[in-house]
């Protein structure tokens, strides 16, 4: 709301002050400087003065009737040569003074005006200006008075902008916790909007394709399901054949064979499995918080291990407590970084994990030969495998990654892969407080 209403005001007043200016400049062209007319407006009772009452007088009377204002007004009049009126002036405005106009001179609140033309009021009256002074002439109140009007204007402007702002504020907020809710795996999340809201063609429009999404996704997952069960019936036929082969034959190499497609079957038969682990990962509902001891949890990671000749250490905080979270797949996402750095490590496996107010961190580093900076991202993605000797045999089936990172985000955390200061790969999950 704060944002776009600044924004918006910034606008507005920019604007109103390039309007003012425009204005100014164009009135000035067309019909003067305004400030001047402004000034003539304020001085107007003296001009009136001058024009009918002195300038009525006949001319033998003209000085008299001058001298009689000057004892009863505030403003001073003078009588002084013309040559020192148009020394006074800017080149621009003795031609008025020449033709006998009155010359406003707002900065200095008076006026110049020749006495007369032709020298009728009295000997060498031509040849001098009456220069009246300390007019009744504040430009200053003047342009505070424009200005509070454009502030008046500016401010009915701003007061519709800012409600129309702050509707389409809060259904624009309403929008993002909705992408955030999808994004995060809760696929049923639709935004409930009026019908009478601003943007509620646009809310209508994410809804839409939000369910979209939600059918390719569900029929994805669905045929993902559905295929790996349906392998796992020949693949269990085939185990059958190939024991009942194995018990029969007779030759050596034949059983050699034999085994060797057993080893086959019991490969695809952990892809079916990791497929299927894979599909249940897809959406917040397959997750089952609860307070845990985090500690313990990943001292039950380390537990479930393969033994190894690895020097496995742990640096686990005191101050871990307990958290929100699902058991299983939190310790299936640790276990598959310990797994991977495993396969991988020189000789030595550190486990560590911190607790800040901004919530947990647990890294897994190792000694191996690390993972190069433009492929970090890229093993996160199923079955990828960094080309350097990671064949099945050592490096699984490229899922371990994946379902690790699924696992660590259906807790609202991520996971991501930096150098190690042992000289390896470090895996970093981050867990919301």
């Amino acid at each position: 709301m704060n944002r776009i209403f600044f924004r918006f005001f910034v606008l507005v007043m920019l604007s109103i002050t390039a309007a003012t200016f425009v204005i100014y400049f164009a009135f000035s062209r067309l019909f003067g400087d305004p400030l001047e007319d402004i000034a003539r407006r304020q001085a107007a009772a003296q001009i009136f003065l001058l024009e009918q009452y002195v300038d009525e007088a006949p001319p033998d009377d003209w000085l008299t009737r001058l001298n009689n204002v000057r004892v009863v007004s505030k403003v001073r009049y003078d009588l002084i040569p013309l040559a020192d009126a148009r020394n006074a002036l800017p080149a621009a405005r003795r031609a008025q003074l020449d033709r006998g106009e009155i010359v406003l001179d707002p900065a200095s609140r008076s006026f110049y005006r020749r006495v007369d033309l032709e020298g009728n009021r009295y000997i060498g009256s031509h040849e001098e200006v009456l220069h009246a002074q300390n007019l009744p002439i504040d430009i200053n109140q003047a342009l505070k008075m424009e200005a509070l009007r454009y502030v008046i204007v500016a401010i009915a402007l701003l007061v519709p902008i800012a409600l129309w702002s702050r509707s389409h504020w809060q259904g624009l907020q309403s929008l993002s916790r909705l992408a955030d809710e999808f994004g995060s795996g809760k696929l049923t999340a639709r935004s409930q909007m009026k019908p009478s809201a601003n943007i509620y063609p646009l809310a209508e429009r994410i809804n839409h394709m939000a369910d979209r999404i939600e059918d390719l996704l569900e029929a994805q997952k669905s045929l993902l399901h559905s295929v790996s069960h349906e392998l796992r019936t020949p693949i269990a036929r085939l185990e059958f054949g190939l024991e009942l082969l194995d018990a029969r034959a007779k030759d050596p190499d034949l059983s050699k064979r034999i085994a060797a497609m057993e080893g086959d079957l019991r490969e695809l038969n952990a892809l079916v499995n990791e497929l299927l682990d894979m599909s249940k990962l897809d959406s917040a509902r397959n997750l089952q918080a609860e307070p845990v001891v985090l500690g313990e949890v990943l001292r039950e990671c380390t537990e479930m291990l393969p033994p190894s000749q690895l020097a496995l250490d742990c640096a686990l905080d005191d101050e871990l407590g307990e958290l929100e979270l699902d058991r299983r797949l939190l310790a299936r996402a640790v276990c598959n970084l310990l797994r991977n750095a495993q396969k991988y490590a020189g000789s030595r496996i550190l486990l560590a994990a911190t607790r800040d107010h901004k919530g947990v961190e647990i890294t897994v580093d190792d000694d191996g030969p690390g993972i190069p900076e433009d492929e970090r991202e890229k093993i996160f993605d199923p079955f990828y495998r960094l080309d350097r000797s990671r064949d099945r045999a050592t490096g699984g089936f490229g899922l371990g990654l994946s379902i690790a990172r699924k696992a660590v985000a259906l807790h609202g955390g991520s996971l991501r892969v930096e150098g190690s200061p042992l000289g390896g790969a470090r895996f970093v999950i981050h867990l919301p407080a």
